[in-house]
């Protein structure tokens, strides 16, 4: 495998919490020690249950909130470095949020907002302005009609293929996408999805795609990890994941996935209860206090990821390490279930 375009190495972001008289009296662990290599081309999907780290990590990326610790590697430079300045590596990596709307200037135009970028980078006004046309017709808007326009005359789909295009302004190689698609109708979602496939290809991009949506992450990506308040729980390539779980935590978030069989209803919760504070994360395995296979040793040892599959397959799971033979026969059955419940 070829070196990595971004590499995150330990990243980790704990916020302190506060009394009223200013003494910190805890700690958010948001994102505990989570490491990843994403690779040139490729479509990195994250997904887990919501308050998991799953955006924290994207704002991490982009040094929008500085992390506790840890590096964020681009082609094996340092972001925020003499050597790769943020202003250098945000020309590089752009970033697509979920609300299509505050993602915009509403005393601004289209066409205003496009070029923006563009200019803050060094290109002329009359270059930037060209080039936002060009994208705008790239994302399926006519230049004509929607350059002028400003942002509360048009819908969240027509919102959202503005952000598109913006982020693309500066020619990024990387576009990270936290819910991008979540907020639209699904009509309007698959053309989006379909428009970011045609773009990855047009403009040799690398995305980040982040989602609860499984479906849609199942869709578009090429690998899938699987975040636990704040940790990566299973890591791997997208039809292994799905196929094969490995992770007890994974396995219940693919039962999860609604089935349109009469005859496979899901009728008892594949997980119980709710996730542990991240204040006070249970010790061990952070997912042992709701896994039915946790042992003893899952309250005291917090299981790296290991290797499955020649390195293409990652989990962090203490009953896999110790019955990896039973771990594997036993999801590998569920697997085929659920490909026959969702086929």
């Amino acid at each position: 495998m070829n070196a990595p375009i971004l590499e995150v190495k330990h990243l980790t972001k704990h916020f302190p919490l506060k009394n009223a008289l200013g003494a910190k009296t805890g700690q958010v662990r948001a994102v505990d020690d989570v490491s990843f290599a994403l690779q040139k081309g490729e479509t990195l999907g994250i997904v887990g249950e919501s308050g998991c780290g799953k955006s924290t990590t994207a704002r991490l990326l982009m040094q929008l909130i500085a992390p506790t610790a840890g590096d964020v590697l681009f082609e094996g430079k340092a972001v925020g470095s003499s050597e790769l300045p943020l202003k250098e590596f945000h020309r590089q990596v752009q970033m697509v949020f979920q609300d299509s709307y505050s993602s915009l200037n509403p005393r601004l135009t289209v066409e205003t907002s496009i070029a923006f970028g563009p200019q803050m980078h060094g290109v002329s006004a009359r270059d930037a302005v060209v080039r936002a046309r060009d994208l705008l017709d790239r994302v399926g808007l006519d230049p004509k009609r929607f350059a002028g326009r400003y942002p509360h005359e048009l819908s969240g789909g027509q919102r959202q293929r503005v952000n598109i295009a913006r982020a693309l302004a500066v020619q990024p190689r990387i576009v990270i996408l936290d819910e991008a698609v979540s907020a639209l109708d699904k009509s309007v979602e698959a053309q989006v999805l379909n428009l970011l496939l045609d773009l990855k290809d047009a403009f040799d991009l690398t995305y980040l795609f982040i989602s609860h949506d499984l479906n849609v992450v199942r869709y578009i990506s090429d690998r899938v990890m699987v975040m636990y308040l704040g940790q990566v729980a299973e890591l791997g390539e997208t039809e292994s994941i799905f196929a094969t779980p490995l992770h007890p935590y994974s396995q219940a978030l693919l039962a999860s996935m609604p089935s349109m069989d009469p005859d496979h209803r899901t009728e008892a919760p594949p997980i119980a209860g709710d996730p542990p504070n991240p204040i006070n994360p249970p010790s061990g395995c952070r997912f042992h206090t709701r896994c039915k296979f946790a042992q003893a040793a899952c309250s005291v040892n917090a299981q790296p990821l290991l290797a499955y599959k020649a390195n293409q397959h990652y989990v962090a799971c203490e009953f896999f390490a110790a019955n990896a033979h039973l771990s594997i026969a036993s999801t590998e059955k569920a697997a085929a279930e659920l490909t026959e419940v969702h086929a």
